[in-house]
């Protein structure tokens, strides 16, 4: 089932349950679906896997950002929202590499491309963001191709 299907089926289960939060973040998730499939060039065409994930990905990204802004501003109470909302997103994410196996995958990327040394980083993120997008945070890919990249035992 298409990601509209299943938010427009969620929908109707938050508003059932008088969810808010969860309503809040599946209408959201809704319009920005709908904004891009009626974007310039889309011609109301149904969004590729790859366009929900990486519309998803920017969404829980917004999210995170924004908790970590009232974080700073020790504003719990706002945090706690964008938190939540966060978590229902991610519910529609592909599941997160953990850090072993995002070593393991980047390790095969920096050998398929013949990475050396740290000025191959655009090199291999080039490959990494195509492969692993919406499976590990990019700032989470930089930081590891970066140090597997320091290390010369590759």
């Amino acid at each position: 089932m298409a990601l509209k299907e299943t938010i427009d089926a969620d929908i109707k289960k938050a508003m059932l349950a008088k969810d808010k939060t969860r309503l809040t973040t599946l209408r959201s998730i809704k319009s920005q679906i709908l904004l891009a499939e009626t974007a310039e060039g889309q011609h109301g065409a149904a969004l590729t896997e790859d366009a929900e994930v990486k519309l998803l990905t920017k969404q829980a990204k917004q999210r995170r950002e924004a908790a970590e802004t009232y974080n700073k501003q020790f504003r719990s109470d706002l945090e706690e929202v964008e938190l939540a909302e966060l978590a229902i997103i991610e519910e529609y994410l592909p599941k997160q590499l953990d850090e072993a196996d995002l070593v393991a995958h980047l390790v095969g990327i920096i050998q398929r491309v013949g990475a050396t040394g740290p000025s191959d980083l655009g090199k291999v993120m080039g490959v990494a963001a195509r492969e692993l997008a919406g499976k590990a945070d990019g700032r989470l890919i930089s930081q590891v191709v970066s140090n597997l990249l320091n290390n010369t035992n590759v």
